[in-house]
This record gives structure tokens, sequence and C-alpha cells, in this order.
């Protein structure tokens, strides 16, 4: 069995010793898909993305604009029907994301609230992520809404697109993570994104279809290991890579158009009850 890294703090290595208790090793010749980067023991914040930028060989880009989630929406491999479906709005927040401004407001199921409060005092604020709001925010609350493209220096290519998002009104880093699209051993593609953690991250990879209206639906409510779902990974003492699929937890996203009002609605459950939801308002500032 293996063993989690010493020189860490306690709570990760509980953590992390209970991904290798309960998951699986695998191979990342064969799991190429699932994996993305890997965060350090000392934060997430921008330190970990020009650090990312450095270990990869890669530059941080500050000439692009008009810089996206998704280099074009075609990425999805999206039917040419649901392509026709789909909202021009929705489709210009995902190409030019950096073009747009957020606020958020947030909404608890009391049962969970304790739950989201330990994850805080323990893990959100001493390694710069997963920081989601405690309290039911009714009014919304301003967010930052950075896209960041690290490139190789050789060909200006873009390898890494990050969107990094903190709370204006106090600067802690909400969410920092890599975005991009992966292809699923049984066919779809999805939108990946990957939350790194101290040696490792939390994957979420979400399976898009398109709804009835034009709103992008985006699912991670698969049933097994390489199906869309929520995903740890981690790196264990002798560098052999571990995961375990979450297949109670689920994140549904809406993200729609109305009268050229963009909304976005994240719906996170547990056993099939829900624990959090997101409401996003999404405003074009360029």
């Amino acid at each position: 069995m293996g063993v989690a890294r010493k020189n860490q703090s306690v709570q990760d290595w509980i953590t992390q010793q209970w991904v290798i208790l309960f998951g699986q090793k695998i191979d990342k010749s064969r799991f190429e898909w699932l994996f993305g980067p890997f965060g350090g023991i000392n934060g997430i914040g921008l330190k970990y993305i020009k650090e990312l930028a450095h270990n990869e060989n890669l530059l941080i880009d500050n000439q692009r604009k008009d810089k996206g989630l998704l280099d074009s929406i075609m990425d999805l491999g999206l039917s040419e029907n649901d392509m026709k479906k789909l909202s021009p709005d929705v489709i210009d927040f995902y190409e030019n994301t950096s073009n747009y401004d957020l606020v958020l407001k947030a909404k608890w199921n009391p049962l969970f609230k304790a739950f989201g409060i330990l994850v805080k005092i323990i893990f959100s604020k001493r390694i710069e992520q997963l920081n989601v709001p405690i309290k039911n925010l009714e009014g919304s609350m301003g967010l930052t809404s950075e896209i960041i493209k690290l490139v190789d220096s050789q060909t200006n290519k873009v390898k890494r697109t990050v969107w990094l998002r903190t709370f204006k009104s106090t600067g802690e880093v909400v969410y920092s993570g890599v975005y991009g699209t992966c292809v699923l051993p049984n066919g779809p593609t999805c939108i990946k994104a990957v939350f790194p953690l101290p040696n490792g991250n939390a994957t979420v990879i979400l399976a898009p279809t398109v709804g009835e209206n034009g709103e992008l639906i985006l699912d991670s409510s698969g049933k097994k290991i390489g199906d869309s779902g929520f995903y740890f990974l981690l790196m264990d003492s002798k560098s052999e890579i571990w995961t375990k699929f979450i297949r109670s937890f689920k994140d549904t996203l809406v993200v729609g158009s109305e009268n050229g009002r963009i909304t976005a609605t994240q719906t996170l459950t547990l056993w099939n009850l829900k624990v959090l939801r997101f409401v996003y308002g999404i405003r074009k500032v360029l």
C-alpha cells in the first residue's frame, strides 16, 4: 500500500492517505485524459501559477487579449444541431471570458454548512483554494475573473489556461483552476477543470449538452472511473499516482442567456442532496 508524503501538514497527509486507502493506483499512460497539474504545499495563489509556468517551461502571456476558457467552442465537439441551438452570448463568454465581470450569490443547505465551515478552517484559507463563502449570499458579491494563458516559449501555443477568481472585497482566492477539454475513454469530449491541491489535485470533468433555450449544460453525473465526475488525484511518497472517484458528489452548471443577460447556476449535490447553490451574474465589460 502507498504512503502519503511526509513534510506536510497533518490534515493534508490524512486526506491523501484516505485517497490511497479507498482509491486505486493508476498508470499515467492509460489515464492521460485525467491528468492535470499538481499543487505544492505552499498555497495555490498567484505564486503557484508562476511556479507552474517555470516547472513546465512556459511563459505567462501578457499580450493576448480576449482570453477565453476555451480557445473555440468547437473544442467541445458538439453536434451541428446543438451548435445551432447554443446561445451566441454563451459562446462569446466561453471564448472571451476575460471580457466579463462576475457577481456571486450562494445558498447552503443547512445540513452541510458545518462541513463547509470545517473545510474553510482546515484547508481553504491555508492553501488558497476552494474558498467558497460560508454565509448565504442573498445580495451579490463581486468576483475578479482573470484568465491567465501559459504558452510555449518557442511556438507561443497555449498550453495551460488558468481561471483565477478572487473576492473583490477581500482578495481571497475563491478558485484557481486549470481549464481545458479531455476526451473520455467512452468517447465524449468534456470540459476538465483541475484545482491543484498539495501533492495532487481535485478534478471535475463535465459533460456538455445544449438545452432547448440555448443554454450550455455541464454535468458531472458519471457512475465510474472513465466517466464525467469528480476525482481526487495525488502523488505518494514513492511518486506513484492514485485516484479516488467520488461517485456521490455531483456538479451541474447551467449557463444561459435571456435578453442579452447571461447567468450561470451551479448546483453541488452529495448523496442526491443539494449541498450548495451558486448563481453567477455575468456582465460584459469590454
